[in-house]
């Protein structure tokens, strides 16, 4: 399992009822990056902490378990 951290900002974004537009205000970009950033697997890692405090998630927990999976498949080997 690897994170696609778009994706995964685009879902809390709906879930939130967040539109496009507001959340490029509250980011301070235009709309087309924030589209660009659903799009994106990866994610900086200073725009992460700026969603994931607009969003009120914790975005960075959703590698935590990613690493942790991985970790624990390497140590079955």
């Amino acid at each position: 399992m690897s994170v696609h951290i778009g994706k995964e900002i685009k879902k809390k974004v709906e879930e939130r009822k967040k539109t496009v537009v507001g959340l490029s205000r509250e980011l301070g970009c235009h709309r087309t990056n924030v589209y660009r950033i659903f799009e994106s697997p990866t994610v900086d890692s200073g725009i992460l902490s700026r969603l994931s405090v607009i969003l009120d998630y914790d975005f960075f927990s959703l590698y935590s378990e990613d690493i942790r999976s991985k970790i624990n498949q390497n140590r079955e080997k």
